[in-house]
């Protein structure tokens, strides 16, 4: 079974253990440039994957546990030398919402999150060798910023909760957790609210002046601190629980075939987040660093990080955006980095484990809402909402789906607006005549519709994607050429012409039939071998017939179209037929 995986791990074209490579050309100038910057991520690593547990509603010790096993398993699969993989902000809350949709206590969220990851990773492994990752461009950026915001808002409302030291009922949505906080607002403990304002009061000014530093652990360790002062005044708030590293327990997850099709739909939702979250990272730091990064490769790594979180107790993985940026910038040479990362947060789980018992929940809360705060961001927002109709419709419905709705169903529906248009926008080809006017020059004008004297060809350029979601439109705007009064024949220029498929078969067909119906004919010039085997395949071939139909010639691109025009004369029989090209007018 394994060497089978491997094989059809080679055979999409993946590396089965890439970072064999690296470790050929490993140095020991690499080594420590790598340990210096996995340390600096350690620092900020350990209390960010507390809270990103927080943000799921699940024990903190989850976090450390899974971006340690992620640090340590995705480098082994990894195309990029700068993502880490492991908890992020999108997925945590997208496992909240998951659960809290499918009406899951907290007991029973712990039970069916190791499935859910196995499920991940099937689906994530499955993408990889496919190739599905390339898919990711046609998805618009709109989406992701749509579904973070909402995703934001989510998160600071339902850590408002712990804030405010509430204990109300939790719902998987902005809307409803709205709704449950203002109802219990009433039950506010003030304990919990002075701890939390603490923490805003610690972690303001060193975020500001304080840049270089682990903020966030710097400021858990100073609440620490004045929470035991604040106890011999009689103000207590609400406690993390200590971790030890014993609890750490590794295993196969117990199930049923039923809790596969239940978890189904949140798997494929995060690996689909994830998918989305990690290309982003990976295409903006390969920039900045001249890589040349594999997305599918990348997707291979999650599904292994995903399998071994399943594993070992972890929770859903992504690439981390705050904690990439940070390797990159603190001059990792390899993704061995992200290795010794993993390693520094095992010794500090060790070390520190019993020490969490000291911070108090709502501080954690009260940083885990600065953080949400921040993934509200306004510069990307605006470009949404002004750069074009589309990007603000993606957006706003997105958006608008992650505040009413299941955060799941808001990115399929996010999706499938972006892509909606997308074939909207790509299947609309406009035509428009080029022709000469008095002094020579070449003008575009509208297509002429008045009755000349003499029979006229007319050439279409078509240029771009001409496929299923354009067939309908290209065909009446070619029955609209094709009605010319004084039209004998029609060159389709086919040369720039891409994706044809069987609905485009059908549609140049019925364009055949339609012409020769009406009196006219139709000849194809410029068609490369593509377009051939699909003009073949599809029997539209012998439907034009071999004479009316001039392939490409590199060496010369005009040949096909001049031997198109002679034929084109042929059936006018006369040499001195009008000629009027039509051009399909590009998209920006």
């Amino acid at each position: 079974m394994f060497g089978k995986l491997l094989n059809w791990i080679r055979q999409s074209g993946l590396h089965p253990f890439p970072l064999y490579r690296t470790l050929r050309q490993y140095t020991f100038r690499k080594a420590m440039a790598d340990c210096r910057a996995g340390l600096n991520v350690c620092l900020l690593d350990f209390p960010q994957s507390m809270a990103y547990a927080l943000i799921a509603g699940l024990p903190v010790q989850m976090g450390i546990f899974c971006s340690a096993l992620s640090s340590v398993t995705a480098p082994c699969f990894a195309s990029s030398r700068f993502v880490l993989i492991g908890p992020s902000n999108a997925t945590a809350v997208m496992l909240l919402s998951t659960f809290l949709t499918l009406g899951y206590a907290p007991e029973q969220a712990m039970l069916a999150l190791p499935v859910l990851l196995i499920l991940v990773a099937v689906f994530m492994l499955a993408g990889a060798l496919i190739g599905i990752a390339n898919l990711t461009q046609y998805v618009s950026r709109a989406v992701v910023v749509g579904y973070i915001t909402a995703a934001a808002f989510l998160i600071i409302v339902n850590q408002m909760k712990t804030v405010l030291g509430l204990h109300v009922p939790r719902a998987g949505t902005f809307a409803e957790s709205l709704k449950l906080l203002i109802l219990g607002i009433g039950e506010t403990q003030w304990e919990a609210l002075v701890v939390a304002s603490l923490t805003l009061l610690v972690f303001l000014p060193l975020r500001r002046w304080a840049k270089g530093l682990p903020n966030i652990a710097i400021s858990l360790l100073v609440v620490a601190g004045l929470a035991a002062v604040l106890r011999h005044y009689g103000i207590h708030a609400e406690m993390l629980s200590p971790v030890s590293i014993s609890s750490w327990q590794f295993g196969l997850p117990h199930f049923e075939i039923g809790d596969l099709a239940v978890l189904a739909n949140g798997a494929l939702a995060v690996a689909f987040l994830s998918l989305l979250e990690s290309s982003s990272i990976a295409k903006t730091l390969a920039a900045q660093s001249g890589d040349r990064v594999d997305l599918n490769q990348q997707m291979l790594s999650m599904s292994a990080a995903s399998f071994v979180s399943a594993l070992g107790g972890g929770m859903v993985v992504s690439g981390s955006l705050t904690r990439s940026v940070l390797n990159f910038k603190s001059g990792a040479q390899t993704i061995v980095s992200s290795i010794f990362n993993g390693i520094f947060l095992v010794i500090g789980l060790f070390l520190l484990g019993r020490f969490i018992g000291y911070i108090p929940k709502p501080a954690l809360a009260m940083l885990v809402i600065v953080v949400g705060v921040s993934l509200i961001n306004r510069a990307n927002i605006a470009v949404m909402l002004k750069t074009t109709r589309s990007d603000a419709t993606v957006f706003l419905v997105t958006f608008f789906g992650g505040l009413f709705f299941a955060l799941d169903t808001a990115i399929y529906i996010g999706t499938a607006a972006s892509i909606g248009l997308f074939l909207h926008k790509a299947s609309k080809p406009g035509l428009m005549e080029v022709s000469f006017d008095d002094s020579g020059k070449l003008v575009e004008q509208k297509l002429e519709q008045e009755r000349k004297e003499r029979p006229e060809i007319a050439i279409v350029h078509v240029e771009g994607d001409l496929f299923f979601a354009s067939s309908d439109v290209f065909l009446d705007q070619m029955r609209h050429v094709v009605t010319h009064p004084a039209l004998s024949v029609i060159i389709l220029r086919l040369r720039n012409a891409h994706n044809l498929d069987a609905s485009v078969a059908l549609t140049i067909k019925e364009l055949v039939l339609f012409a020769r119906k009406n009196g006219r004919d139709v000849i194809v010039s410029g068609a490369h071998p593509y377009i051939e085997r699909v003009f073949q395949n599809s029997g539209l071939l012998e439907t034009l017939g071999e004479s009316n139909f001039f392939r490409y010639h590199p060496e010369n691109p005009t040949i096909s179209t001049r031997d198109a025009l002679k034929r084109a004369q042929e059936i006018t029989g006369e040499r001195s037929a009008d000629i009027t090209i039509y051009a399909s007018e590009k998209k920006e």
